[in-house]
């Protein structure tokens, strides 16, 4: 049995990240003693693009019993994180990284740390999507106190090598969320988005980023004939006042549905219901939550091959690779998805098959495997 700490963003915060963090507690908690160390101040207001950090009184999100502990806006409150995390006195500090504003305070600790326990950094990305010149030396910094390593794709080892060439690490890729509930009836979703039935229905889902092409996707539905429907649903993070503009101009606006919002556990079951194809036309990528969610709703998906996305999706035959983030290029596969039944049925096929292999469970053991190794 081991004594695990686990220091990141955990309830009332919401958002992918805290939805992993909380999945990987409960499962780690089967076999092991775990504990959360929490943020106190997660990011101070200004960097954060969205409308709320927190979890609102109407969502779903897994409560889990926390310290709130880390302000990473002072200084003073990292000091104190890492004597309460030494004096618990656990066998293993688990933490996420996942952009080079977390490197002063969560670096500061695990620097600390690793002089008293093993330190696991879970990175989601070492050089973030939208990079800047500080993010290198600060993810050095971090790196350094760290024991192990683990990245969710191959795509992510090849930057942490690029970054530190010796680091002990391993892949293990992104479960699957199963907190979504089950599919509904494809007709009962549609009416309750107010989506017309009989459509080829396309989805964009998730958070609105600049990296993530929503602007791509929006020029090749506008080249698409009629019978296709598109929905977007997710909370934009800046203006939208692009895309709006390449909506206004396009020959089938009215059939684009927008949900502009964060999108709250219990609903998100009627957008994938809905769906026949998820479409992430990405710039960048590492790997995708939206897809372990596309998965939990047997939904293909067209990706384009940035990242980790043609190693989990393409080479896993539960979607199809975009050769090139084009509108003309996305445009093309949605219809080559769409003129050959068989496709989708494959694609559906392999989607069961990876919902095996993707457990919390599997995860949970490879990770425990992999700080036992080191």
């Amino acid at each position: 049995k081991l004594k695990i700490a686990i220091l990141s963003c955990f309830y009332p915060y919401r958002g992918g990240i805290s939805q992993f963090n909380a999945c990987l507690f409960e499962e780690l908690s089967k076999e092991h003693i775990v504990k959360a160390f929490n943020f106190k101040r997660q990011y101070p207001e200004f960097l954060f693009p969205g409308k709320t950090q927190l979890v609102t009184a109407d969502d779903e999100a897994v409560p889990v019993e926390s310290e709130s502990l880390l302000d990473t806006a002072n200084p003073f409150s990292y000091g104190s994180t890492y004597r309460q995390i030494r004096d618990w006195n656990p066998d293993v500090l688990i933490v996420r990284y996942w952009m080079s504003y977390f490197a002063p305070s969560l670096g500061y600790i695990t620097r600390r740390m690793k002089k008293h326990c093993k330190v696991i950094s879970i990175l989601d990305n070492v050089i973030p999507h939208e990079p800047h010149f500080f993010d290198a030396p600060l993810t050095k910094y971090f790196l350094k106190g760290s024991t192990g390593c683990v990245t969710l794709c191959e795509a992510v080892s090849k930057d942490l090598l690029k970054l530190k060439s010796d680091a002990d690490y391993t892949v293990i890729q992104h479960p699957l969320y199963s907190h979504f509930g089950e599919k509904m009836e494809r007709s009962k979703a549609e009416e309750l988005l107010g989506l017309e039935k009989g459509m080829k229905n396309i989805l964009f889902f998730g958070l609105i980023r600049t990296y993530k092409g929503l602007d791509i996707l929006l020029e090749a539905f506008g080249m698409l004939p009629e019978g296709y429907q598109l929905i977007i649903a997710g909370e934009p993070y800046g203006s939208y006042e692009k895309y709006q503009q390449i909506i206004d101009r396009l020959p089938n606006k009215d059939r684009i549905h927008a949900d502009l919002k964060y999108i709250k556990d219990s609903e998100v079951s009627k957008y994938f219901s809905a769906a026949d194809l998820a479409v992430l036309p990405y710039r960048s990528a590492t790997q995708s939550g939206i897809s372990s969610v596309s998965y939990h709703f047997e939904v293909p998906m067209i990706v384009t091959d940035v990242g980790g996305l043609k190693e989990t999706i393409g080479d896993r035959g539960t979607g199809i690779v975009s050769p090139e983030g084009t509108p003309e290029a996305i445009c093309k596969e949605i219809l080559r998805y769409f003129s050959d039944n068989r496709i989708a049925a494959r694609c559906i096929e392999n989607i069961r098959l990876e919902k095996e292999r993707l457990s919390w469970k599997t995860f949970a053991h490879k990770l425990t495997g992999f700080i036992e190794g080191l």
